[in-house]
């Protein structure tokens, strides 16, 4: 049975009707149940989306979203990236609803339970579709991939520097800036 956008806005509902609250994706006509992720997943999410707003948003060139924000995709997919990211051009007005286009930038954190092999293809399914640029943050390595729709993955590390010209000119991070800081 091939479920719909419907189907899951309806489920989501007696969800919350039973006070549950479950983050859910739309994938070929499946329902698939996102867990939370672990904290220093999370923490390297909240930290990028910073780093990234703060170039964003006084230069007024899109929107970030966090990873609740969902995404219909041409495939009639509903997806979720941890963190996205969609031009000013492309979305001039939020909605109160789930988009209806492929963000830009793409990224997903690998958590504690997470395989690496489906979050790439994740990434590249939203690359086939029109993202511009995907990333996956690996804390357990300690390393940044960045895919883009032609050419090699791009592997970063230490005190490597994150830049993405195609989307914001300018805009550098060294890859040690998202890891947690250690309290002593």
């Amino acid at each position: 049975m091939t479920l719909t956008i419907q189907d899951l806005e309806r489920l989501q509902e007696k969800l919350q009707e039973d006070q549950r609250d479950y983050q859910l994706e739309l994938q070929e006509g499946n329902i698939i149940v996102m867990g939370p992720s672990d904290i220093e997943s999370s923490e390297i999410g909240a930290e990028f989306i910073y780093l990234l707003k703060t170039w964003v948003n006084p230069r007024k060139l899109g929107r970030v979203f966090d990873s609740s924000g969902g995404f219909i995709m041409p495939n009639t997919d509903l997806r979720a990236p941890d963190v996205s990211f969609v031009s000013a051009q492309r979305l001039k007005r939020t909605v109160r609803d789930f988009a209806n286009l492929v963000p830009d930038l793409v990224v997903e954190i690998k958590s504690k339970t997470d395989r690496v092999r489906p979050i790439e293809e994740k990434i590249q399914l939203f690359l086939q579709l029109g993202a511009q640029v995907g990333i996956l943050i690996n804390p357990d390595k300690r390393n940044v991939s960045v895919y883009r729709r032609v050419g090699e993955v791009e592997l970063l590390a230490g005190e490597d520097k994150l830049i993405i010209p195609e989307l914001f000119p300018g805009w550098e991070i060294a890859i040690s800036e998202l890891w947690p800081p250690v309290f002593e």
